[in-house]
């Protein structure tokens, strides 16, 4: 991914992103207004098609069913093509306040209304009140975030994500991340250009 741009620029720079699969297939999910943004802290950095594409292909037999959580959850582009694809329940979480009204706008434009539920709060809160777990969990923080490691431990506990759930998290390639954690073991890693997908799973306790 190339470096992040200023927030005017980048909100300028806006690329189309639609619905790859499923029975939302072709549906436009960026808009401008989810480039809004605060700060530095706060730019959005969505998840290139080819990456996408590849969550999808790797999670193929998971979705249909699911209960999905979509982290740091941005346009909310990951979530919907899950919901496409047969998910469900999605759970989307930002911070971001434009960016979940877009999303909850999305998911109704889209027929998910029922299936959708939109979240404002800042990640590790979201996860630390859980009750009841997802079977897969989306984890895109910012490319400088220091909370990944916090935020893997917080992931595999019982009330976040099922036995055999997976957690799938995008970072840069150069980003150093556990291949365990008390309850996760790093099963598979997947690299596109400055992006890489690693693949956790949570063994049985």
């Amino acid at each position: 991914m190339s470096p992040l741009l200023p927030c005017s620029l980048t909100r300028l720079l806006a690329p189309s992103v639609r619905i790859a699969g499923g029975s939302a297939k072709g549906r436009k999910v960026i808009s401008r207004k989810a480039f809004a943004c605060r700060s530095g802290e706060d730019e959005l950095r969505p998840t290139s098609a080819k990456v996408k594409q590849a969550i999808f292909n790797i999670l193929a037999a998971e979705v249909p069913g699911s209960r999905f959580l979509d982290l740091y959850a941005g346009t909310g582009a990951i979530g919907l093509e899950a919901l496409s694809r047969g998910a469900e329940r999605a759970v989307f979480v930002d911070r971001n306040v434009e960016r979940i009204r877009l999303i909850r706008e999305l998911a109704e434009r889209f027929h998910f209304a029922e299936q959708a539920e939109t979240v404002r709060a800042e990640a590790m809160a979201y996860l630390k009140q859980l009750s009841t777990p997802f079977r897969i969990i989306f984890i895109d923080p910012p490319y400088a975030s220091a909370e990944i490691p916090q935020i893997l431990l917080l992931a595999g506990v019982d009330s976040v994500l099922e036995n055999r759930g997976i957690v799938v998290l995008e970072h840069s390639r150069r980003a150093a991340v556990p291949h365990h954690t008390a309850l996760l073991s790093l099963k598979k890693q997947y690299t596109y250009g400055d992006t890489m997908l690693s693949l956790y799973r949570k063994e049985p306790s």
